[in-house]
């Protein structure tokens, strides 16, 4: 019984230590490569190391059972990551077919899956949560930051309000367009999540410093699906 007994207590450390070692790993590669201007992923495919590294990242995500909204966003941008490292040096991780996002390529808790499914099942309709639209990093000049630091379920709602306001109140999130303004092109493919048309100038409106005329006039910005690199 106690031989057993240490079994189960030595199995569960592996893995909790397993667990550990991915997410640290996670947050020392993105220490180094990403900063507000983009990754650098020229810099991280020379180092033989990082490229390792990232790979354990990826596997430790494969075998999680973590079931947490952190976990997901959190194996969201590493994987996408993983996979435009494995297309670097390209201009995009885009396809004509957006195959990059709809193929099942990548693998989440034991289940293989694409992008879209864990973006579009997983994690909106898991949650119902429209900041995770400024959490996640498709690997474009026009999507969000990517977020230089892991998510953690201890301080997520802290962090999704940051990003979703510092989105709001920078160019690539709206800049004036004459008489009105531009919005990011999130902000109509994903307009429902908002709660439609009026609930997206609610949700700017929250957080800009200079809040949005009910009747403005609304377009929407060119989405810029160039690699978000920086050297």
């Amino acid at each position: 019984m106690k031989t057993r007994m240490l079994a189960l207590v030595l199995l569960f450390g592996c893995a909790l230590t397993g667990r550990a070692d991915w997410q640290q790993e996670y947050a020392a590669v993105l220490k180094k490569y990403v900063g507000a201007d983009g990754v650098r992923y020229g810099a991280w495919k020379k180092n033989t190391g990082d490229m390792e590294a990232i790979q354990r990242v990826t596997d430790g995500i494969a075998a999680s059972k973590q079931t947490d909204l952190a976990f997901y966003l959190n194996a969201y941008n590493a994987w996408i990551l993983h996979e435009a490292l494995a297309k670097y040096p390209t201009k995009s991780v885009k396809d004509p077919l957006f195959t990059f996002f709809l193929k099942d390529r990548i693998v989440v808790g034991g289940r293989k899956m694409s992008f879209n499914a864990l973006e579009k099942e997983v994690i909106r309709g898991g949650f119902k949560e429209p900041r995770v639209h400024f959490a996640l990093n498709c690997a474009s000049q026009s999507c969000p930051p990517l977020n230089s630091e892991p998510f953690r379920g201890s301080d997520l709602e802290a962090v999704l309000d940051k990003l979703a306001t510092e989105f709001v109140n920078s160019e690539r999130g709206m800049r004036m367009d004459g008489e009105g303004v531009a919005l990011s092109k999130i902000f109509d493919w994903y307009k429902e999540d908002f709660g439609g048309s009026n609930g997206v100038i609610r949700f700017i409106n929250q957080r800009r410093k200079q809040p949005l005329a009910t009747k403005v006039k609304i377009t929407f910005q060119e989405y810029n699906w160039n690699l978000n690199e920086t050297k």
